[in-house]
């Protein structure tokens, strides 16, 4: 199986057209040595020959498209943690989430992290509302999405070790978490009741219309895994998806620059953020 593990460049473009097609992720040239690695086994445990017998699998055999989610769990980065970016959360806190309050119809807000990985976003945006002054008595749904149903598997149960917590102080941990076992740690039921989760290809904009209108987006340094139309689709799907006077925040190496223009980029005091306009 030496030569299995030689992945040449045509192999290489032909995986790229199809994790793009299925999930718009971009298999670049400098992830190569990284889908060598992690993808070696899989053609063992199938008996494949080389990555071509691979990508014939991936594509034409009647267990491909389970194959293929095996795939893209494996290539997918997952680097996330509680309390990422910090300067972020603290212009959410301070400055969007009283604007929310304010333009709401309701006692109702809706926010929805896509690309959710292990659910740390979600759960952290729970604690950040639940615990804020001016949604005391709301009702707060948060969404976390994602295409791994490992990651999602790992979400539901809501229990997380050091590196999850590396951005997470003292009080944060007692404030937030329950002890568990061998140093682990669990979400407080109280958070975790207000974030659900569910598997969603950003792609698929059938499945997204199922969603509830969202009053705030986190979609955090998942764009920089598209090409530039699967980011522009993307991008039109939160869009569609946000109330007019909604915000979507993105990672700061992220802009929706030459992208669309159904966004106005807001300057708050701590941060720049993304918001649909008005109508009239």
């Amino acid at each position: 199986m030496g030569e299995a593990r030689e992945l040449t460049a045509e192999q290489l473009k032909l995986l790229r057209d199809v994790f793009q097609q299925a999930c718009g992720f971009v298999l670049r040239d400098d992830l190569k040595f990284i889908a060598e690695r992690r993808l070696a086994p899989r053609l063992e445990a199938l008996g494949l020959r080389d990555f071509g017998s691979y990508q014939r699998y991936l594509r034409f055999d009647p267990r491909g498209k389970e194959e293929l989610e095996v795939a893209i769990d494996l290539l997918l980065p997952r680097e996330t943690y509680f309390f990422r970016e910090p300067a972020q959360l603290t212009t959410f806190v301070d400055e969007v989430v009283p604007r929310l309050a304010q333009d709401s119809v309701g006692r109702t807000l809706h926010a929805w992290s896509a690309g959710c990985s292990s659910g740390e976003e979600p759960y952290t945006l729970s604690m950040l509302m639940a615990d804020h002054p001016l949604l005391a008595g709301w009702e707060l749904d948060v969404l976390g999405t994602d295409l791994s149903q490992k990651a999602l598997a790992t979400a539901r149960h809501a229990e997380y070790g050091p590196s999850s917590l590396r951005a997470t102080s003292v009080e944060q941990k007692t404030r937030f978490f329950d002890a568990a076992e061998q140093g682990r740690v669990r979400v407080k039921r109280a958070y975790r009741e207000k974030v659900r989760f569910g598997w969603l290809n950003l792609l698929d904009a059938g499945g997204a219309r199922l969603l509830p209108m969202m009053d705030v987006i986190f979609c955090r340094n998942v764009l920089i895994y598209f090409d530039t139309e699967t980011r522009r689709r993307v991008v039109n799907l939160f869009s569609e998806r946000l109330r007019e006077g909604g915000y979507l925040l993105l990672g700061h190496s992220e802009n929706l620059f030459s992208l669309t223009t159904k966004f106005e980029l807001v300057q708050l005091s701590g941060d720049l953020v993304y918001r649909k306009p008005r109508l009239g």
